[in-house]
């Protein structure tokens, strides 16, 4: 089972390697981390991405609750929840396969930010889903150099335990 944690934490030096110590010593493996300033700047929001057993999910969670700076914890829905992922991408495009890397590129709503003679650096944003199948899509033009920030998340306001999403 996939797990995403919306951590808030007191904003101060050391509290994000608390936070990824207490992974790293009981062996939880992180898929992706991230974290930045929230609305108080007393505050950090810091989103962990994870897989494993519900039952280890929960211990997670459990332990996560008792840091000292660990002020919430929510074990976010994918469902319900609003998902970002930045991608950087270079792509091997010479003048033949530039037209079809900037079709996909516009297909997927990404920024050219960079185009030199035989590669174009791209930057899209988007839900997991979307930026797997761009990848994928890119991949067979040849992708150089890559950076993904790691998802961050936020659960949808005032949505009730009756909503169901639409098929």
């Amino acid at each position: 089972m996939r797990q995403v944690f919306s951590i808030l934490v007191n904003n101060h030096a050391g509290v994000l390697s608390h936070v990824s110590g207490l992974f790293a010593r009981r062996g939880y493996n992180i898929e992706s981390i991230a974290a930045g300033p929230t609305e108080n700047p007393e505050a950090t929001r810091i989103v962990i991405v994870a897989f494993g057993e519900e039952e280890t999910l929960e211990q997670i969670a459990h332990q996560l609750r008792k840091l000292y700076d660990v002020r919430e914890v929510e074990q976010l829905q994918y469902n319900r929840s609003v998902t970002r992922e930045l991608v950087l991408a270079t792509v091997s495009a010479d003048a033949d396969k530039r037209t079809e890397v900037l079709q996909i590129a516009n297909a997927f709503g990404a920024n050219i930010v960079n185009i030199s003679d035989n590669s174009v650096t791209l930057e899209a944003s988007g839900n997991d889903h979307k930026t797997r199948i761009l990848i994928k899509a890119l991949e067979r033009y040849g992708i150089s150099n890559m950076a993904r920030t790691g998802m961050i998340a936020l659960p949808f306001d005032e949505m009730t335990d009756e909503w169901e999403p639409l098929a």
